[in-house]
């Protein structure tokens, strides 16, 4: 059957768990960047802080130490202790002068040789604007090494001219130890990352599962393995389920109520069939024969039309099946005992477990037709074949009779057409079955066979039990 184009359609947008792990781990992956990056900063800051505040100490005690002649010479009471300031490039180094007074030599470590520490132009002047508060700064040292300096400037009585005092020490340990936490925690955070990817599958795969297992129990019910959803589902997922099954009580409800429908219609037409027939035998003459035929053939066209729209209902009840072995079994042995007194001989075979989706009283009459079809002209053999092809079911039967050309093949299907008058029947049994067939979105294939007869082939929808 057509599908209308303009109905409705279900459109694919890909995987939902998919969508809902990528959706999770895009999030969490810039959290944990945004994390690690804030994290790094943070331990950059406090490295630095710690630097300075150990710089603000140096700084603190050159204050403390130096002193201003009245000649403005400038000396230490006291050398600091640590011993790195007496090596030269060790990395620590100090300095105090006289700003503005280019006359003065500065003090400075023994580390600086003959070197002087330059400070920045803007810390030196946020210094000299506020006195004794330290400023922070960044400068290259004698040996061309990065450098941290923490500037003080100093007011002294009777000096006119501010005392600058600049501590500095090399900053690549401490840029060395950003740089190691910094990969350190790239690392640990793409191990939670990893680690956070697998838990969102499977807190997904875990939170969708009794979705996909819903989904397992509808497909149940439309192959005919259950007649309504049921198991144990959470209470978001329950009135879903509800539904469903009133939906499926409710198609079933129509269908049952279409059957009622056909047979009262085929018992109203009947029954007047039924007296005009019977009529027009009681008469002579050749109106009585033009009824009498007439009649007969109407109630041919009825009953096939009303098998037709019995077959179309069945079609689309949800849940009907029909065991395909079982079916060729009875039908086999029925028809070899009418057919075998006239030394027809059937061979049929079903290979596997496989399922008609759809009412048996169909496959019989689409199995029943085809073989008693096959019997009526087969010469001593008929071969009857169950299989699955392409996900469908393969119905193949052939005989050894006189067979078929491709033209009387398609006029064979037209119904109430008969090739030979002396055969028994109405000329409907090969029109029934493609009708039937395409009720089920199947079709009927008529070619010649390789037993020298007619082979006949259905197609129609299965399953395959394993």
């Amino acid at each position: 059957m057509s599908e209308d184009a303009s109905a409705p359609r279900l459109v694919t947008q890909g995987s939902m768990v998919r969508r809902l792990v990528l959706t999770a781990l895009g999030w969490a992956l810039v959290l944990l960047v945004l994390g690690a990056v804030s994290l790094t900063a943070l331990f950059r800051q406090t490295v630095l802080s710690d630097l300075e505040d150990r710089l603000s100490g140096v700084a603190d005690a050159l204050i403390a130490y130096v002193e201003v002649s009245d000649s403005l010479s400038l000396r230490l009471d006291e050398d600091l202790i640590d011993p790195r300031f007496s090596q030269t490039f060790s990395g620590r180094y100090w300095q105090v002068s006289l700003d503005a007074a280019t006359d003065v030599e500065p003090l400075r470590s023994q580390s600086l040789a003959d070197a002087l520490l330059m400070a920045p132009d803007k810390a030196r002047a946020e210094a000299l604007a506020n006195p004794g508060r330290p400023v922070s700064a960044a400068s290259k040292g004698p040996d061309g090494e990065p450098l941290r300096l923490v500037i003080r400037a100093i007011l002294i009585d009777d000096v006119q001219a501010p005392l600058l005092v600049i501590a500095a020490e090399d900053q690549r340990p401490a840029n060395a130890r950003i740089m190691r936490f910094g990969l350190a925690s790239a690392g640990l955070f793409l191990l939670f990352a990893v680690a956070l990817g697998v838990g969102v599958f499977v807190q997904v795969r875990v939170g969708l599962a009794p979705v996909l297992r819903m989904g397992r129990a509808v497909a149940d019910v439309r192959d005919g393995r259950s007649e309504r959803v049921s198991g144990v589902y959470p209470a978001e997922l329950i009135a879903l389920g509800g539904e469903l099954n009133k939906l499926l009580d409710h198609s079933q409800e129509v269908v049952e109520r279409a059957r009622t429908h056909v047979g009262n219609l085929a018992h109203a037409l009947k029954t007047p069939l039924t007296v005009l027939s019977n009529e027009a035998r009681d008469q002579e003459g050749a109106l009585a024969q033009q009824v009498d035929r007439q009649t007969r053939l109407m109630s041919e066209q009825v009953e096939h039309h009303l098998r037709r729209a019995r077959a179309a209902a069945h079609a689309r009840t949800i849940g009907a099946r029909a065991p395909v072995e079982r079916t060729l079994d009875d039908l086999g042995r029925t028809l070899q005992k009418i057919y075998g007194r006239q030394g027809i001989a059937l061979d049929w075979r079903c290979e596997g477990r496989i399922v008609f989706r759809g009412e048996k009283q169909d496959l019989e009459e689409l199995l029943g037709n085809l073989i008693d079809n096959a019997c009526k002209w087969a010469a001593s053999k008929v071969s009857i074949i169950a299989s699955v092809r392409d996900g469908q079911l393969y119905l193949c039967v052939e005989d050894d009779g006189p067979g078929l050309t491709p033209e009387e093949s398609q006029t064979v299907l037209a119904r109430g057409v008969r090739l030979d008058e002396q055969a028994p029947g109405t000329g409907l049994g090969l029109a029934i079955v493609a009708d039937l067939a395409r009720a089920y979105d199947g079709a009927l294939e008529l070619e010649r066979s390789n037993m020298g007869g007619l082979k006949a082939c259905l197609w129609l929808p299965a399953l395959l039990e394993s």
